[in-house]
């Protein structure tokens, strides 16, 4: 066992939902195969349902051996892990079932609690009220919501207050998965360690920043969930936002969890306001029809079982302004989708061009220097610079290389967002995790967009499957004499 290994009972309400047995389960398989998780820790699943033990450790080996890269489900681990699993029944909007749950605790009143919330954000305040009520929150407990945390600002501050009512700020922990990821967190490497980049970070030599977010998948049955929040909400007021954060903010004195989040909450409160001229001419909404995925036909999203009168839009894109000295006259474009040609997340820093031209390179164009941060599918960090071609030509001709980044191929495996996500709740480290503050100032900027979609300013573009999102995404850059960076 590590030296760094920790104690706690981690219960997961929403035990036997998808994101459980999808990331929480075998994130937490792996830290405690790690030795980053005492042996003696217990993680307990919640059911609506009274399931058998025997039947819970079935169920959680099977969705193991499925989720898990190949290779990393092993026999003998899993022996261990099993003896570290319980299940307990609980209906989570019922105060009166707790009882079982409260015996279960009660046998280590002293352990650090980590309760992840991994239900739908209307349990958020039933689940502590009633934690509350079983005299189940202790000074070591802990608090972990899922998004969305509401779907607007008020609905926002309702969650949160009523989560407050219970836990105090410092152990409640809004997690953004997206920040777990070990290429996000290497963005404050790249920013603060290295005077290649400290001096250049700014509108004197950045031209402009991309921010994108392209799935090839369609609702994946989450027709309700999508409909209600659509891909504004779902992506760019907290993921895509998170990671703007990171690239425009400013140094933090420490990497102290509040130094990091005052920053971030700086960029959010400078981020321009929206007019409603401003919503016509820089956001973008769309909405994918049937089209063809790798070589596939699919069908559009009004084929999927959502209401055909269905005004929620599968793409969206916007350009953001940042008015501080650093950001000033940088525009930053944002735009995630659906069923788009493929799958991939990727920050794009592209650098102004040189003052002037010296070289004439067969009369082909010489690329401005791009920072190309890709989170997924893979994770990797590429410099894209130009180089003289080799050769024995009278004039030296150059070509774009990348310098690249990436951690080895023969490397030990890179760890899953939520493992690192999930050990630091462990830890009580809340460095990568959303402060009330900060969520509270992305709705206020996101809410007048919505409100100007929703009375009809900005209607719905179409675009088929498989491509990269409506026409309109690509005049809007273009308007600004820029493209979307495409090359992957």
């Amino acid at each position: 066992m590590s030296e760094t290994a920790n104690v706690c009972d981690i219960v997961i309400f929403g035990g036997h939902g998808d994101l459980s047995l999808r990331k929480l389960i075998p994130a937490l398989y792996h830290l405690c195969s790690d030795g980053y998780v005492a042996p003696t820790s217990r993680i307990i699943a919640t059911s609506r349902h009274d399931v058998p033990r025997e039947e819970h450790l079935a169920l959680v080996k099977e969705k193991l051996q499925f989720f898990l890269k190949e290779g990393c489900f092993e026999e003998a681990k899993w022996e261990t892990f099993a003896r570290q699993l319980e299940v307990v029944t609980v209906d989570l909007g019922v105060e009166e079932s707790y009882g079982a749950l409260s015996a279960m605790l009660g046998e280590y009143p002293d352990r650090d609690r980590v309760n992840y919330l991994s239900t739908a954000p209307t349990f958020f305040g039933p689940i502590c009220k009633a934690l509350n009520h079983w005299q189940l929150i202790t000074p070591k407990s802990r608090v972990v919501l899922e998004k969305p945390i509401g779907r607007d600002l008020a609905s926002s501050r309702e969650i949160n207050n009523e989560v407050a009512l219970y836990f105090e700020e410092q152990a409640i922990f809004r997690i953004d998965h997206y920040l777990g990821k070990d290429t996000v967190q290497n963005i404050l490497a790249l920013r603060f360690s290295n005077m290649l980049f400290m001096p250049l970070w700014n509108g004197q030599d950045i031209d402009h920043i991309q921010i994108t977010a392209a799935e090839s998948v369609g609702l994946e049955g989450r027709h309700s969930y999508y409909e209600d929040y659509g891909a504004f909400r779902d992506m760019i007021q907290n993921h895509l936002m998170q990671l703007l954060c990171l690239v425009a903010m400013e140094p933090p004195c420490s990497l102290e969890a509040d130094s990091i989040r005052d920053e971030k909450v700086k960029v959010l409160r400078s981020l321009r306001p929206f007019g409603s001229d401003d919503v016509r001419d820089k956001t973008v909404r769309g909405r994918y029809t049937a089209g063809v995925i790798n070589s596939e036909k699919v069908p559009g999203y009004l084929e999927e079982g959502v209401s055909p009168d269905s005004t929620t839009e599968t793409f969206a894109a916007v350009r953001v302004e940042v008015d501080n000295w650093r950001w000033q006259g940088v525009p930053f474009y944002l735009r995630t989708g659906k069923r788009m040609s493929k799958r991939y997340t990727e920050i794009v820093v592209q650098f102004k061009e040189v003052p002037y031209q010296i070289f004439a390179n067969k009369g082909r164009c010489i690329s401005p220097n791009r920072l190309v941060i890709m989170l997924q599918p893979e994770e990797s960090i590429k410099l894209k610079i130009m180089t003289k071609i080799p050769g024995l030509s009278e004039q030296m001709h150059l070509r774009e290389m990348a310098l690249d980044l990436n951690i080895p191929e023969n490397a030990p495996r890179t760890p899953e967002a939520y493992e690192r996500l999930l050990l630091d709740v462990i830890r009580n480290n809340a460095t990568l995790f959303m402060r009330r503050d900060e969520v509270e100032a992305a709705w206020k900027w996101a809410d007048p967009i919505l409100e100007e979609w929703e009375g009809g300013t900005v209607g719905l573009k179409n675009y088929a499957a498989g491509t990269d999102g409506p026409t309109a995404a690509i005049a809007m850059i273009e308007r600004d004499g820029r493209s979307w960076y495409e090359e992957h």
